[in-house]
């Protein structure tokens, strides 16, 4: 029931209400949390782009293996936290694990097109993010919505990038 209860915090993206629960839980606990609620913890702090996060994740991935939910969890974190240290650099060395590197599954490649976007690397983007929506069963709306905002934002981005003009940016003229 706690991992229900804390993932839907998750989902709820509550990370100061998820960090503070399992600080609670830890201080109470009478044995050593389990990794999937570490995990959780980490996506807590990482999600608020708190860096003891990057360390908390660290630990839980020694321990994770190829776990693939603990794996999301984490991956999930590294997404919402946009500031973090190397966040987008540290999510595709995440998505390449052997329980994440599947090329099918659609999430992992969405939140490697937002990591690939962060990076500037707009059309692999575009690629991981066609990928996903191509790997959607025909008909699932779940997830349709956020893939294709982030196709978009993928899009404005390239955009954005390739027609910015370098001496109208750099002399302040709006462009």
């Amino acid at each position: 029931m706690t991992h229900l209860y804390l993932s839907a915090l998750r989902f709820d993206f509550r990370c100061p209400t998820l960090q503070r629960l399992v600080e609670q839980l830890a201080q109470t606990a009478r044995q050593p949390l389990d990794c999937y609620t570490r995990a959780l913890y980490a996506f807590a702090l990482l999600g608020q782009s708190r860096p003891e996060g990057l360390t908390v994740m660290d630990k839980v991935l020694t321990e994770a293996e190829e776990h693939p939910k603990t794996l999301h969890v984490l991956l999930h974190g590294l997404w919402l936290g946009q500031d973090l240290n190397q966040g987008a650099e540290r999510l595709l060395a995440l998505s390449s694990r052997p329980a994440l590197a599947t090329g099918t599954d659609p999430i992992v490649l969405f939140r490697t097109a937002g990591a690939l976007r962060r990076l500037g690397r707009y059309d692999e983007g575009l690629s991981a993010i066609d990928r996903a929506i191509d790997c959607l069963p025909p008909g699932d709306i779940s997830v349709h919505a956020d893939l294709v905002r982030e196709r978009s934002l993928l899009c404005a981005a390239r955009d954005l990038h390739q027609h910015r003009s370098p001496t109208r940016a750099s002399s302040g003229v709006p462009s």
